[in-house]
């Protein structure tokens, strides 16, 4: 974020602290086999000539190149639409919350928050599901949402696109922050906690069967 657009501190909350509501994320349904993600990174690899091609030619390596990219994207931008779901919900829940009007929060604060100040309880679930780079991963999937309404098709896309798109999507994800003045947050005043959809629904199922019982 650009100097000239960094919004002022969060000390006007001093030790308040607020849960939001919880961000689900929705397994994909793309029938991808892990084997295209595979394929993506050896060719990758072998374009670059860190490993031998294995008598693969050139155009070869690069359609698996290409198709895997491409994947990825689809993947980022299903994984965008939750964040951009959960985004909408904690802005429905700000209405709501008596003191937090006229703080200029809006939703880049929330992805803000996402991305650079999750809580613990959050970056330990992501790096128990083996997602270590979560900030690169949540950027650029809010970066593709705030392009595409709709993954794209894959004949709309320049190969440069493809090859680089991470490069692409770290700027548009600097650019969506920067397109709205807001108010920083950080988890010591905002808490929110990460499910797997099948997970919420089984621990919303638990609770409803106290509840009865």
């Amino acid at each position: 974020m650009s100097p000239q657009s960094t919004p002022p501190a969060v000390s006007q909350f001093a030790g308040d602290q607020w849960d939001l509501p919880p961000l689900i994320l929705h397994p994909f349904n793309e029938h991808v086999p892990p084997s295209t993600l595979l394929d993506n990174s050896k060719a990758a690899l072998m374009l670059s000539g860190l490993i031998p091609d294995e008598g693969v030619d050139h155009d070869e390596l690069s359609r698996r190149l290409l198709a895997g990219r491409y994947s990825e994207i689809r993947m980022l931008f299903f994984l965008g639409k939750d964040v951009f779901r959960w985004i909408d919900q904690c802005l429905d829940w700000l209405e709501r919350v008596p003191g937090l009007h006229d703080t200029e929060l809006h939703h880049q604060s929330f992805a803000g928050l996402l991305t650079q100040s999750p809580p613990s309880v959050v970056t330990e679930k992501l790096i128990g599901w083996g997602v270590a780079d979560y900030v690169a991963i949540f950027s650029r999937a809010i970066g593709l949402n705030s392009l595409f309404v709709a993954p794209p098709p894959l004949e709309t896309l320049a190969v440069d696109f493809l090859r680089n798109y991470h490069h692409y999507a770290d700027s548009l994800f600097h650019c969506y922050m920067d397109s709205q003045p807001h108010r920083r947050i950080d988890s010591r005043n905002f808490r929110f906690q990460l499910y797997a959809s099948g997970e919420y629904s089984r621990l919303l199922e638990t609770e409803w069967g106290r509840a009865e019982s």
